[in-house]
């Protein structure tokens, strides 16, 4: 099971959702706005930036750039599953 990390939960914070583990097999986190579920985001089999981070900033900010090359159309439609999950997981 994927452990939350502070740096996820600030960033939710920030945003005005509440996050908890997901209860879908392949997902990380379950993002809830009013206590009305959203969407759930985040591959398991994938690292996130602050998972890269143990390995320090710079290789997660190479790989946070990366991300963002890579995903640059889901990133663009502000509330959207792929713009949840930039803003929380990257």
């Amino acid at each position: 099971m994927y452990q939350i990390t502070n740096y996820s939960k600030n960033r939710a914070k920030e945003l005005g959702v509440s996050i908890y583990p997901s209860t879908h097999k392949n997902k990380k986190i379950d993002i809830y706005k009013d206590d009305r579920f959203l969407f759930s985001i985040g591959d398991i089999r994938y690292m996130d930036y602050p998972s890269y981070l143990e390995y320090g900033k710079d290789i997660a900010d190479k790989h946070k750039k990366n991300y963002y090359i890579r995903h640059a159309k889901d990133i663009k439609q502000i509330g959207s599953r792929g713009w949840y999950a930039a803003m929380i997981l990257w």
